[in-house]
């Protein structure tokens, strides 16, 4: 009438550890690929800007981009929430909808998009809020 469920546990040990090892690797890479000391950005919200022109306004907002920093290393905008990696002078976005975006940081609270060759770009967040 009862059976072991050890064959049962087994199988639910190993799969646990084949999942806790994929995400340790999965986060030993992105340390990895980390220059410099791991941070997290000051909280509050964060504008979004474009250069303006000499003839108009010096900053054009770019409302889509705008983000605020909470804890944890967590992230909120108008399209979701997610993860990123600071260090002291980069902050790639791990997760979410900003995935894969990159910024220099330029001060306490400023960051500079990056464009894909590393180079900076023209994009610029400010924290406005705490």
């Amino acid at each position: 009438m009862f059976r072991s469920i050890r064959p049962k546990l087994g199988a639910l040990a190993l799969g646990t550890l084949v999942c806790v090892a994929s995400a340790t690797s999965g986060g030993t890479q992105a340390m990895a690929q980390a220059e410099g000391r791991l941070e997290t950005l000051p909280l509050g919200q964060y504008r979004c800007s474009l250069p303006g022109s000499a003839d108009g306004a010096a900053w054009v907002p770019v409302r889509e981009k705008d983000f605020a920093i909470g804890n944890a290393s967590s992230y909120f905008s108008t399209r979701g929430s997610g993860t990123y990696l600071a260090t002291d002078r980069t902050v790639t976005f791990t997760r979410g909808p900003l995935k894969g975006a990159k910024f220099l940081r330029r001060g306490p609270s400023m960051l500079q998009e990056m464009n894909a060759d590393g180079s900076p770009g023209r994009l610029r967040c400010v924290r406005t809020q705490r």
